[in-house]
């Protein structure tokens, strides 16, 4: 593809691009102002690129948090819920031994007053 430049009747650049498919005619200002669209794609790709990737890292950070916090609820619980079976077999435990030194404190008055 070659690329010619020239003047036309009115003194302004001219860029005309030739090969297989027809030749495109555009003014050096048009030629500009394409070139500036260009680059504010390219700036707004970038910035989207970026956000893209922030937006990864936060998301990763947030998910690494709210994973170790549910862990640590989930511990936290685990702990709670441990201590209460604790609890309730020493309540247990306890019971049974009173019930026991009752059951004993009434076989013997049973005795006494059998034997009274």
């Amino acid at each position: 593809m070659e690329m010619k430049t020239g003047g036309n009747e009115q003194g302004a650049e001219t860029t005309t691009t030739e090969g297989g498919g027809g030749g495109i005619v555009g003014s050096e200002e048009m030629e500009i102002r394409i070139n500036t669209i260009l680059e504010r794609i390219e700036q707004f790709t970038q910035q989207v690129s970026e956000l893209l990737e922030a937006g990864k890292t936060l998301f990763k950070d947030l998910s690494a948090e709210f994973e170790e916090r549910m862990i640590t609820i989930h511990k936290e619980q685990m702990e709670k819920w441990q201590d209460e079976i604790k609890e309730l077999r020493m309540l247990d435990a306890s019971n049974e031994e009173s019930n026991t030194l009752l059951l004993n404190a009434r076989l013997l008055l049973q005795n006494v007053r059998v034997d009274a």
